[in-house]
This record gives structure tokens, C-alpha cells and sequence, in this order.
């Protein structure tokens, strides 16, 4: 159970957190929500011991192992598989221990130890985390200093799931992950046998992987049962509730402040308006409703309508370098309305497609038709760095309307979702979310025809994103969009193309069967994944699934197992207390002493009985997961 009571937190005099309780209890899967720089991520710092607070405490039950993705991604020689099975610092030191042994006492009870922790599945567990974040086996065994940031930070995660700490705390695990890292990842913390505290503006993991929302506002947490669509229902409602209770008291405080104000003097009504200000001293104070304004986005609309289709593929072969195509025998064609999702792992070739479409990269070979006067504006994360840094958002803007007076390029700029405050900042002091406001609003400039976005959301919070897919479906033009994020894609999107094995086709299903694609693997008749000659899976890739799904039920079997042991000891327990009870001059001799026996063995019933709950819920639970492994 994690307790935070009365925290306070204060940075360079201004307060972050103040007076902030809340409760969570084991086993609950919890989002921590609130808009950028309220200080979600200085309580973790807190919660992990890595900052003080000027008051309150954090309390966690004794022993309890908290995980947290290391800020500094690995780049060591060590391989993936080795560095996080290493993360099990238990497992390490026990068999390193084990072969310098010779006390065969201390043998045994190694032995024992590492049965306890299941350390002869550890590899299997360590390569099912490590492939559903995106590494095959060749990529397992290569050294960590030979994949990039992002990917290596992937591997921080994965060694991070592996520990099982009984409180794990991800901050934007997603940030990092493609579509199908998330939905491996969303379906992972659902099942996690203990304790998760996330931070995200992915707003599919918050209603699907987590039971509670934790939102921190104006210093204060509160928790909220269910996921984030049932919170931000909830506290609309409370919201509507809490300004009509202020509606109805700032009333009656000026109905009585009316009375004292033309009374107090007279002596008649004196004794009555003396009456009515106590009445107004007692009077509850309600503060206003605080509402968060977001600034809305917008994109300009196509100057002019093309007919369709406004491109067309004919087998076109894209790739970097000759005689190595990523992407082969390419036939597509969008049209003028097109909303079109591009899925498929990093590295498949979704970007690459992205940067052809949009004239960024030249084919290798095949006929590319395009509309005459077509437009296409292009959206990546990494041009956030190609903003003038010392330019403020007005600059930027100016330069693309020269001749027009400033209220007017004021005016453009309000439309990009930038606040009026910011519009004279430098670009290099704007946060992630505002740059990447601005960037979308200069791509857009000039009303495309067809936008590309790869990756849009990395920066912006839930509201935003939401502003986002407000833009995106008033949007006329066509749109072809790469985003780990599912309730974008699903919010804005009609087709899905999956970019898998070198090819581009059509997704035949939706974004549900997309997320059992991923998790189960391909089944017949879906593309990729390794088939026997009559396009099913081969014995060999059914063994393997069923392994990895096996592998993933360990974390709710040695749940069911701390529970048996639980019950066992609760069981003794009361026995003894029984044994204590039982004695004919107890209650004579020392009344006080059986009152508390007797105290004690109501508690240690409940206790069980609860115990007995959870585990019939998890066993059944693990038995169907078991069942649908095979």
C-alpha cells in the first residue's frame, strides 16, 4: 500500500504540491494525471526517495521494491538479454553465489531461493518483454551501445518490467514506443500482478490498462475509481455540482449582506442584523470552478478541391541505399478524402513511406503519379530542432506573411493554439507542446491537400490532443497519420495500411483486431509472421507463442502463491488463538486478555476471508489466461 499524507513540495518559492493525501492500495493499476507542470513527475521523484519534501510523509510497506526507468538509457558491450536479466539483482548475486559454494547447507538454501523466484524461467521472461517491445531474437543478443536512444531506453523499460517491483512507476512510457510497443505494453500493466503508478497523455492506456485515476490539480490529489474517460465524466459532473452549490450560497450571502447593509444602523433591527452577520460568518466559502483552457488548433482548408485520386503508387521500391529497398512492388492509391493510419513495428518502414509521399525521398524504381497543384504538408517530431531558436512564434509567421499587417499575423498565429502570452517568446524557451503547435501551424500554412503527420503527439498533453482531433476531423484535405496513439488513430482515421515485410496493404480489421494481432502474433490469413507453406502458423511458432504466454502469467502465478502462503499462516494463526481461547479459566482469570484474543481472531478471520476472495478471483483469472495459452 502506498500512502502519501499531507505532502508538500515547493521550487524556487512556488508551490507544486500542498497538503496532499491519498491512498493506494496494493495490487491497483493507478494514472497520474494533471496538465504539464503541475509536478506529476516531482512526486515521483518523492515516492522514489529522490527528492525531500518540506512536510507530509510517504509510507510503503516495509521492504517493498519500488521500479523506475533509469533516466540514462543503457550503452554499454553488455547484450539486451544480459542486461536485463541482470536487472534481478537477487537472481545475479544467487548464481553467482552458487558457483563458488561449497556449504551444502547454503547450496540447498540457494537452490531453494532461486526455485522461489522462478529463475529457471527468467530468460524466457526477459525475451518476452524484451519482443513485445519491439526486439527480435538476433536483436537480443546484440550489444546495447549499437541501437539508438529511443530504442535503448526501451531497453531501460524492459529491464524494469523484468524486476516485478511491488510499485512501478512509469513516467510517459510510451514516448519511446511505437503503436505496437503500447499495445503490448497497455495489455502488460493490465495483467501486472502488483502495484503501477503511470504517468501519460495516452489516453487509450489510461482507460484500459489502469482501474484508477490519481489526478493532481492545484497542489492537491485526488483518486477517482475507473479509467480516464469515467474521470473526466465524473468531475465534470462534480464540477457542475460545485458551481451551482456557489451560485446558491454567493446568493444567499448577498441576500443577507443586503439586509445587514441597510439594517445595522437602526435600532429596531439591530438585534436582527447583528443576527445575520453571524449567519454570514458561518456561511461555507466555495471556491469558483477553475476550468483549464486550452487553446483550440486549427488547419487551413485546401485553397482548391482536386479530383481524385491525388496519388497514385505503381510498383514503386523505396530505400535509402541501392540494391537494399525497404520497401518493395509498392501499388497505392489515395484519394482526396483519404484518412489513412499507417501501422507496423519501427522499423518496417512507415516513416519511409511518409518521406516519399511527402517528395522527401526519391524511388528506386515504379511510376508515382500526382496531382497537378497538389499540396502536401509534412509533420515529423524531429523538426522541432529546425525552429529558429531565437525567433518567437510571430517571427516565424511573419515570414510567410510579409505584406500583412500585424494584427492579421497575430491572428494566424492565435489559430496554430499558441496563448497570447507566448507568441513573443523565443522558440528555444517554448515547451515541447508549444513548439510543436507552431510547427503543425507553419506545415499547414498554405491549406494542403494532403497532410502527413508522423508522430504528433509526443509533446502534447490529453486536452491538446484533443484539440488535435478536433483540427484533424474539420480538416478537408486528405490525411496519412503515424501515432502510437490508439484513440488518435481511432478518433480520425478510416483506413488502416499495415507496413510489414517489405510491403504496404491494406489491414483487414480494426483497431481491436489489430491489438490481438499484436499481442497474439498473425493469425491465418493475416500477413507476417512466420507461416508454414499453407499460410498458417507452423507447430514450431504455436510452441513458441504458448512459451511466451506462459512466461507472461508468471507475475499472477506467484501472486496466487504470496496469497497461499498468506492463507496458510492466517490458518495457524487462528489456531492458535482457538487453542488460547479454549482454556476453561481465561475469561476468569484475565478478562482483558481474552477480550483481545477474541479481537484478534475476528480480525485474522476477515483477513482470510478477504484473502480467500482475492484468490479465487486471481486463481480463475489465471486459469482462463492459462486455458487461452494452451
Amino acid at each position: 500500500m502506498l500512502i502519501i499524507n499531507d505532502l508538500t513540495y515547493r521550487i524556487g518559492g512556488r508551490t507544486l504540491i500542498e497538503k496532499a493525501s491519498v491512498t493506494i492500495h496494493d495490487g491497483a493499476k493507478v494514472g497520474l494525471v494533471g496538465r504539464n507542470g503541475t509536478g506529476k513527475t516531482t512526486l515521483f521523484n518523492i515516492i522514489a526517495g529522490e527528492l525531500s519534501a518540506e512536510s507530509g510523509s510517504i509510507d510503503l510497506a516495509r521492504g517493498a521494491r519500488i521500479g523506475r526507468v533509469a533516466q540514462e538509457a543503457p550503452g554499454s558491450d553488455i547484450s539486451l538479454i544480459d542486461f536485463v536479466l541482470a536487472a534481478d539483482v537477487e537472481r545475479t548475486a544467487l548464481l553467482a553465489e552458487a558457483e563458488t559454494a561449497h556449504d551444502p547447507h547454503r547450496i540447498a538454501e540457494i537452490q531453494v531461493r532461486l526455485a522461489d523466484i522462478e529463475a529457471h524461467s527468467a530468460e524466457a521472461r526477459a525475451a518476452t518483454i524484451l519482443s513485445g517491445l519491439g526486439f527480435d531474437a538476433d536483436d537480443q543478443k546484440r550489444p546495447c551501445a549499437d541501437f539508438s536512444g529511443g530504442w535503448r531506453m526501451r531497453v531501460a523499460l524492459a529491464a524494469v518490467l523484468f524486476m516485478q517491483p511491488d510499485l512501478l512507476l512509469l513516467d510517459e512510457p510510451t514516448n519511446y514506443l511505437d503503436l505496437e510497443g503500447t499495445l503490448w505494453l497497455t495489455n502488460y500493466v493490465q495483467r501486472y500482478a502488483y502495484t503501477v503508478v503511470l504517468i501519460s497523455h495516452d489516453r487509450d492506456l489510461l482507460d484500459t490498462a489502469v482501474d484508477h485515476i490519481c489526478h493532481l490539480d492545484q497542489g492537491r490529489l485526488t483518486l477517482w475509481k475507473g479509467g480516464y474517460t469515467s474521470f473526466a465524466r465524473q468531475r465534470q459532473e462534480k464540477m457542475l455540482l460545485q458551481e451551482k452549490a456557489r451560485e446558491k450560497v454567493e446568493a444567499q450571502r448577498k441576500h443577507l449582506q443586503a439586509f445587514v447593509d441597510r439594517f445595522r444602523y437602526k435600532a429596531s433591527k439591530a438585534t436582527q442584523a447583528q443576527s445575520r452577520i453571524k449567519m454570514l460568518e458561518k456561511l461555507e466559502v466555495i471556491g469558483a470552478v477553475v476550468e483549464d483552457h486550452v487553446q483550440a488548433i486549427s488547419f487551413p482548408n485546401p485553397k482548391a478541391k482536386l479530383a481524385p485520386p491525388i496519388v497514385v503508387y505503381d510498383k514503386v521500391e523505396l530505400g535509402y541505399e541501392p540494391g537494399k529497398p525497404v520497401l518493395r512492388n509498392l501499388s497505392l492509391r489515395i484519394d482526396d478524402d483519404d484518412r489513412i493510419a499507417l501501422l507496423g513495428k519501427n522499423g518496417n518502414g512507415k516513416s519511409t513511406l511518409a518521406k516519399a509521399i511527402a517528395d522527401r525521398l526519391q524511388p528506386f524504381s515504379g511510376n508515382i503519379t500526382k496531382a497537378s497543384k497538389l499540396e502536401i504538408a509534412f509533420f515529423a517530431q524531429h523538426q522541432l530542432d529546425e525552429l529558429r531558436p531565437n525567433e518567437s512564434a510571430v517571427e516565424h509567421v511573419r515570414r510567410l506573411m510579409a505584406d500583412q499587417p500585424e494584427a492579421r499575423v497575430r491572428a494566424r498565429v492565435a489559430q496554430m493554439g499558441l496563448e497570447t502570452s507566448k507568441m513573443d517568446t523565443p522558440a528555444r524557451e517554448l515547451s515541447g507542446g508549444e513548439k510543436a503547435r507552431l510547427l503543425l501551424g507553419l506545415a499547414t500554412f498554405h491549406g494542403p491537400n494532403l497532410l502527413i503527420l508522423d508522430e504528433p503527439t509526443n509533446h502534447l498533453d490529453i486536452d491538446s490532443r484533443e484539440s488535435l482531433i478536433a483540427a484533424l476531423n474539420d480538416f478537408e484535405g486528405a490525411v496519412i497519420l503515424i501515432s502510437h496513439d490508439r484513440h488518435l488513430v481511432e478518433a480520425t482515421m478510416d483506413r488502416l495500411w499495415l507496413v510489414a515485410d517489405g510491403r504496404v496493404a491494406p489491414f483487414d480489421g480494426d483497431m481491436d483486431d489489430y491489438k490481438r494481432y499484436v499481442i497474439s502474433g498473425p493469425s491465418n490469413g493475416d500477413k507476417g509472421g512466420n507461416k508454414g507453406d499453407d499460410g498458417k502458423l507452423t507447430n514450431a511458432d504455436r510452441r513458441r507463442l504458448a512459451a511466451e504466454k506462459r512466461a507472461q502469467l508468471a507475475p499472477l502465478r506467484k501472486k496466487i502463491q504470496t496469497l497461499e502462503t498468506k492463507m496458510e499462516q492466517l490458518r495457524r494463526d487462528i489456531a492458535k488463538i482457538d487453542a488460547a481461547l479454549a482454556a476453561p479459566d481465561l475469561f476468569t482469570k484475565d478478562p482483558a486478555k481474552g477480550s483481545k484474543l477474541s479481537k484478534d481472531r475476528a480480525d485474522h478471520v476477515r483477513a482470510l476471508d478477504h484473502s480467500e476472495e482475492e484468490w479465487l478471483e486471481l486463481s480463475s483469472e489465471y486459469e482462463a489466461a492459462e486455458a487461452e495459452a494452451g
